[in-house]
């Protein structure tokens, strides 16, 4: 797919999600651009991790439509959304638990293959020698990155929860990604995870050029890191703007920063 030079990355419009009788999303539409870490806060039942769902194709929404670097992916699979660059993380932990950490980064690239098929495979060609070549530096990179080096080799299911959502966001940013969604990636990290939490999420925006939508109930971290935020509140935009705007909005004070204060 190719990108629109100076165009969105990601184009969400008029995205409507209803559940029976509820609305659940009516017309919420959020667009990022290249290097954009934009955060999207809300009281909870606001709609976040439904417009999310709907988004990465695992909600097929009832109205609205969601493009790609322009292309309209509305009716793609959260399969093909993936293999096209966005990625995403979920608020419960979805490790390889029974791989290591640096095998859950090298199965996020294995969808590539590596040329050759089995021939290859036995014959150890060299074509196949370079592609795993490849993605293990990529996946130490990443591990570097993330400040995870010295977890490589233990096993993702023995990590604690701050430990865990690194991973998760190593494995998404490890290769391609244009779009990140994090849905609450800060949630049980130490004050010092977080401040790794918030390095990692620039050298994607800033060294990649990735553009991060992140769903967060801590308000003094998305404050800190997104240069736009999203104000969802009963499934409709309630304010878009800067932090220093939002922040000083009154119907966002009354509906989510009054009461989270």
């Amino acid at each position: 797919m190719s990108g629109t030079t100076g165009g969105p990355v990601l184009e969400a419009s008029g995205i409507g999600v209803r559940f029976g009788g509820i609305r659940a999303l009516d017309g919420v539409g959020v667009t990022l651009r290249a290097g954009e870490v934009c955060g999207l806060i809300g009281p909870n039942g606001a709609g976040k991790t439904t417009f999310f769902d709907a988004v990465s194709g695992i909600r097929r929404p009832d109205e609205g439509r969601v493009l790609l670097d322009g292309e309209d992916i509305t009716r793609r699979s959260p399969v093909w959304r993936a293999r096209h660059g966005m990625r995403r993380t979920f608020q419960r932990q979805q490790l390889f638990g029974q791989l290591t950490v640096a095998d859950n980064l090298l199965v996020a690239q294995e969808w590539r293959g590596g040329g050759g098929g089995l021939a290859a495979d036995l014959l150890a060609a060299p074509t196949r020698r370079t592609h795993e070549r490849r993605r293990r530096e990529r996946a130490s990179t990443m591990l570097r990155a993330c400040g995870l080096d010295a977890l490589a080799g233990e096993y993702a299911g023995a990590l604690p929860v701050g430990q865990a959502r690194m991973v998760e966001l190593a494995r998404a940013g490890v290769e391609g990604a244009r779009v990140v969604l994090l849905d609450e990636p800060a949630s049980g990290m130490t004050d010092g995870e977080i401040c790794q939490l918030k390095s990692v999420i620039r050298h994607l925006s800033d060294q990649q050029g990735c553009a991060v939508l992140l769903v967060e109930h801590n308000v003094a971290f998305v404050m800190d890191l997104c240069s736009r935020i999203v104000v969802l509140d009963l499934g409709t935009v309630l304010a878009e703007g800067t932090p220093a705007a939002v922040r000083a909005d009154p119907a966002v004070r009354d509906a989510y920063l009054g009461s989270a204060g």
